[in-house]
């Protein structure tokens, strides 16, 4: 497959006026008041252009604080369910949601998150493929690579640390604890779709992470 040519350079312009006052009015303020968060790197985020976001993952809140720390709208998977319902369908479709089936993730995952970027969004992928309790990256999926690879688009490797303690287990309020997001340099894309490759590059990103989120706070 030939690498993909995004047909635009910045998000639909109305996703973009969404994520920008979702992020002011909600997001930031609980970033900075509630969980005194902390951002290192934000100067590596390319402003526009096709970019794959990969990152740990340990909470349901990743997605939301992910985006809003980069700096700009970043698509990701949510639940096939989650489309059915209307408003909310309508709601997280601006926001840069993409319908995956459940059984079918990897396939249409792909797909998804091919048409994100070309349509001028970045794409968000969790390395590990689902949450880990410590928030570290033990078994990192192929998935980010290999879209990357097709799209011809950089890695942007990114920490989060302290999501794991936001919700306790039987507990529905967001806990009080510090936040640390840290952005790393960009990792270009793979040179070609090979496994050898695609592994080489994906332990790469896994490794930048972990040791990022080593720093700790």
């Amino acid at each position: 497959m030939q690498p993909i040519e995004p047909s635009r350079s910045r998000e639909p312009f109305v996703s973009l006026v969404l994520y920008r006052a979702f992020k002011w009015s909600i997001i930031v303020p609980a970033l900075r008041v509630y969980f005194n968060a902390q951002v290192y790197g934000a100067e590596n985020v390319p402003t526009q252009g096709p970019l794959l976001v990969v990152s740990n993952h340990a909470s349901d809140f990743d997605p939301l604080i992910l985006s809003s720390c980069v700096g700009r709208p970043v698509a990701y998977m949510a639940k096939e369910e989650l489309f059915q319902v209307p408003i909310l369908k309508q709601a997280i479709t601006l926001y840069g949601a993409y319908p995956v089936k459940r059984g079918s993730a990897d396939r249409s995952a792909i797909r998804a998150a091919l048409a994100s970027i070309e349509a001028g969004w970045a794409a968000g992928i969790f390395l590990e493929g689902t949450r880990t309790q410590d928030a570290r990256i033990y078994s990192p999926k192929l998935g980010a690579t290999m879209i990357a690879a097709k799209a011809n688009a950089p890695l942007l490797p990114v920490s989060l640390w302290g999501t794991e303690k936001i919700l306790k287990k039987g507990s529905a309020i967001p806990q009080k604890v510090p936040i640390t997001v840290r952005i790393g340099e960009l990792i270009p894309a793979p040179k070609s779709s090979k496994r050898d490759e695609l592994e080489a590059v994906t332990q790469k990103c896994a490794d930048v992470i972990n040791a990022m989120h080593d720093l700790g706070r």
